[in-house]
């Protein structure tokens, strides 16, 4: 347990540039708290109680503005930044290494019963205000831009935007042949616009069709 609460530190220090103290960090950083308030009431909620271990995660809540369900089941090095409006439903999975910005939902999509919440999985990075919703899987390596509305599986190593996600980059190389760098990093500011992509295609596309229609009519001459 010691070992693991040194490893959240290590994380927010290697991920915040904000950080500046041990007694800050611990001290200052909700998803911190957070983490510490769900390992102890997921804990109890192996041991099937139900009355304390969601007492505790209200309390958390309270404390943080972040709701992890007692029953989600939560990786090593997992970063919270910020952190007010995240949600972590009860079936919810979240692997190794994985960084969620404020706002984000891990959630369901009805009243359906059993697995219905988002499998996470490792080095993925998850931007602020995004929904993530129902039993479905997002792989490796992925990344989530802000704001965006995921329903359906994303397959490890590529960036989705957009309402609904779209796939924007797969294994470093964007939709439009435009080669990006394939390190997922922590830069969610900077995602390709699907919107904006498909413009700069038909504008490409008028373009080439204006300069084939002005060959045709010189050759009339």
């Amino acid at each position: 347990m010691f070992n693991r609460f040194r490893k959240d530190i290590r994380v927010i220090f290697e991920r915040d540039p904000a950080a500046r103290s041990f007694w800050e960090v611990i001290l200052c950083y909700p998803g911190l708290h957070a983490l510490l308030f769900h390992r102890l009431s997921h804990y109890l909620y192996l041991k099937k109680l139900i009355l304390l271990p969601r007492l505790i995660s209200q309390f958390s809540r309270f404390l943080t503005g972040i709701e992890i369900h007692p029953g989600a089941q939560i990786g090593d090095g997992l970063f919270i930044d910020h952190g007010t409006g995240v949600v972590i439903g009860e079936t919810a999975e979240v692997g190794n290494n994985v960084t969620i910005y404020q706002g984000v939902t891990l959630g369901g999509t009805g009243k359906e019963k059993g697995k219905r919440h988002p499998t996470v999985g490792n080095n993925v990075v998850i931007s602020t205000g995004a929904k993530v919703l129902g039993n479905i899987r997002i792989g490796d390596n992925a990344k989530i831009g802000a704001g965006s509305v995921v329903l359906q599986d994303v397959p490890s190593n590529t960036t989705v935007v957009g309402i609904p996600g779209k796939i924007v980059i797969r294994d470093g190389i964007n939709i439009a042949d435009v080669e990006v760098d394939s390190i997922i990093d922590l830069h969610h500011e900077d995602l390709p616009d699907p919107v904006a992509e498909m413009i700069l295609c038909l504008q490409r596309k008028i373009g080439r069709m204006e300069r084939r229609i002005e060959k045709v009519e010189e050759a009339r001459k």
